[in-house]
């Protein structure tokens, strides 16, 4: 279907109404929108074909950009100055490209059966760190991303930035039982924690002897607490990542991107 793309000449057009509530992430959760913003995000919203795109906001320069990797938009399209825009969102860092998209129906546990290869999040708040783990799953081809509870929200504007579009692309499940939602997957993947507590295999150590066959699920926490003793003893094994004599922890989304690089199915 083909939408038009239509001019704004004025910031209080009640067509753009809701762009000004895109800094307010309880007011888009409130009506099942999230945001997407810069060309590479935007353009990988729209080839994902996951979720329906309500509208885009664009410079001219945007449009044109973007109109030479899409045949034909698949939303409205509002063209508008860089002003316009600023005055609209309250802020710059948008790159002239915005789109408001709808969340959907949240996808079952069921959905992640057939994956052999997946991460699981426990506590991870901040959307840098989560954006940067989905970005790196997508990157060593993980199958799907489980999240329980107090992990930060993947569609929130600055986790979508962090994971360059990946967490519009790789299927997602936020479970508020993670404990039961880890034990349920339990029955089809290998639980593998990832923690500097002791005892625990090093992560190489644990390539090389693992059984082979069967899916694994990587399990990370948040920096400092880490993963929780209840999810801890769900765990089939426990990994680590030696470090030298004074250095206590990594960044989340390094040690994740380490432990991937070693565990990923060949």
């Amino acid at each position: 279907m083909s939408h038009a793309v239509e001019q704004i000449s004025d910031p209080a057009d009640p067509r753009l109404a809701d762009y000004a509530h895109i800094g307010d992430p309880g007011w888009l959760r409130d009506r099942d929108l999230f945001v997407a913003e810069g060309r590479l995000v935007v353009e990988r919203l729209a080839g994902a074909g996951r979720f329906r795109i309500r509208s885009m906001l664009l410079t001219q320069t945007t449009q044109q950009a973007l109109a030479e990797r899409m045949a034909a938009p698949p939303c409205p399209v509002f063209l508008a100055s860089r002003q316009i825009m600023e005055t609209i969102t309250g802020f710059s860092f948008h790159q002239g490209c915005l789109a408001l998209a709808e969340r959907g129906p949240a996808l079952p546990l069921s959905s992640l059966d057939a994956g052999r290869w997946m991460l699981g999040i426990e506590g991870v708040g901040n959307p840098d760190n989560v954006g940067g783990l989905f970005r790196t799953a997508e990157a060593f081809g993980m199958d799907g991303v489980l999240l329980g509870a107090g992990s930060g929200d993947p569609l929130y504007r600055k986790a979508i930035r962090a994971s360059m579009g990946a967490a519009l692309r790789l299927p997602f499940v936020t479970s508020d039982a993670f404990a039961d939602s880890l034990a349920e997957l339990r029955r089809t993947v290998t639980l593998v924690a990832l923690t500097p507590q002791s005892p625990s295999l090093a992560v190489e150590d644990y390539r090389r002897t693992r059984p082979t066959g069967g899916g694994t699920l990587l399990l990370v926490g948040a920096e400092g607490p880490g993963l929780s003793a209840q999810v801890l003893s769900l765990a089939d094994v426990r990994v680590s990542i030696p470090l030298l004599h004074g250095v206590d922890s990594l960044n989340v989304v390094v040690a994740a991107g380490i432990a991937m690089a070693a565990l990923r199915p060949a």
